[in-house]
């Protein structure tokens, strides 16, 4: 590349990166989301940077103690900041097994686990390479394993940040799956002082939220059912009776060759076949077994597929008598044409706006990156 190009390019990127950040500030003033995003992120460097000055001034001292960084690992862990579990652990490795003394002492690697700390549990598995060996072994007073504690119920604080009793099994079915492939395979089915194993414990801690998850999900699937098998009758009867009558002769539909009622037969086809289809979905949903793992990615994906036949269902019924009300009277008269396209409009903006929250929580909780995805970042070796 040319020294005149190369320069042209270095002008561009500072042009854009000049436009950027006034947008940020513009952003910053006049968005009041944006702002407390900011103020809050001021507040995080700060406290930060005062964590740093703390670290250097204990760090000088002779004969540091535990006392010194114990409860700041641990309210790291707990508040889920791996930054602040990374810089102390820095700066004094042995903060690794900084443990909590109460009923049991435990390592911030249980204690990630314990608080459902997904980003420090991800600086663990994906960052920390110094006895970590150690950490997929231990076990606390009563013979738990990591595993033991993954199957017990999370933090009401944890669990409540997913809204519905069914996303929130299936989370911590997630956590659950996650640790058992962090631990040795023969430590799967260890026991542990009282004799359970960890699908045991999970089990008997989940019990109640299982009941709940089956229940929100059967009644959001009967609520579904009941819209679907309205679809279908409405769509099959627009299918017999078709707008402009048949031919007395031949039976063939007056109007087949009228693009208005190509658009409807076709529309209305796509209707009753998909809205069949999200009934058979939900009907799945309804007559499941409800075993904890089929909280996984079963029933979710029942769910979603069902929500998504059904959208379809009702865009294209809409469509459909849209096309008839054409038909019957907007022949050559334009502004009828819009009128009808703009309440037809309604409908489906309507159900977009009520499910599609739903819709996009059970996508990107079942097929989203997750809250384990790996990260590159600095790597505490020794």
């Amino acid at each position: 590349m040319k020294p005149d190009v190369e320069n042209q390019e270095i002008d561009r990127l500072n042009y854009l990166t000049r436009i950027y950040i006034k947008l940020w500030k513009a952003a910053i003033l006049h968005v009041p989301y944006i702002k407390q995003i900011h103020k809050d992120k001021v507040k995080h460097n700060i406290a930060f940077l005062v964590l740093k000055l703390i670290c250097e001034e204990v760090s000088e001292l002779k004969d540091h103690h535990k006392r010194h960084y114990g409860e700041a690992t641990i309210a790291g862990v707990k508040s889920d900041t791996p930054e602040v579990v990374r810089h102390i652990i820095q700066t004094f490795p042995q903060a690794i097994w900084t443990g909590w003394t109460g009923d049991n002492t435990y390592s911030f690697s249980q204690l990630s686990i314990i608080n459902r700390s997904e980003k420090v549990y991800n600086f663990l598995v994906h960052e920390v390479t110094h006895e970590k060996y150690y950490h997929t072994i231990a076990k606390d007073k009563q013979g738990n394993n990591l595993l033991h504690l993954a199957g017990q119920l999370a933090p009401p604080d944890k669990l409540n940040t997913v809204t519905g009793a069914a996303l929130q099994m299936q989370r911590e079915l997630q956590w659950f799956e996650e640790v058992k492939k962090f631990i040795r395979p023969k430590d799967r089915e260890a026991k542990n002082n009282k004799q359970e194993t960890p699908i045991t414990v999970f089990r008997k801690a989940h019990k109640d939220l299982r009941k709940e998850g089956e229940e929100w999900m059967k009644k959001t699937a009967d609520s579904y059912t009941i819209t679907a098998a309205l679809i279908i009758t409405i769509v099959f009867a627009a299918a017999i009776t078709v707008p402009g009558g048949n031919n007395g002769d031949s039976g063939k539909p007056i109007l087949e060759s009228n693009p208005g009622f190509v658009i409807f037969v076709v529309s209305d086809a796509i209707s009753l076949f998909t809205s069949t289809t999200s009934l058979l979905f939900f009907l799945s949903i309804l007559t499941a077994r409800y075993a904890e793992e089929d909280f996984l990615y079963k029933l979710p994906k029942r769910l979603i597929l069902g929500l998504v036949m059904l959208f379809v269902s009702v865009t294209t019924m809409t469509i459909a008598f849209s096309a008839t009300l054409y038909i019957s009277f907007g022949q050559g008269k334009s502004w009828i044409l819009l009128l009808i396209a703009a309440l037809a409009c309604l409908p489906i903006a309507a159900f977009v706006t009520l499910q599609l929250p739903l819709l996009v929580d059970l996508i990107s909780s079942t097929y989203g990156q997750g809250i384990f995805g790996k990260r590159s970042e600095l790597r505490i070796t020794s």
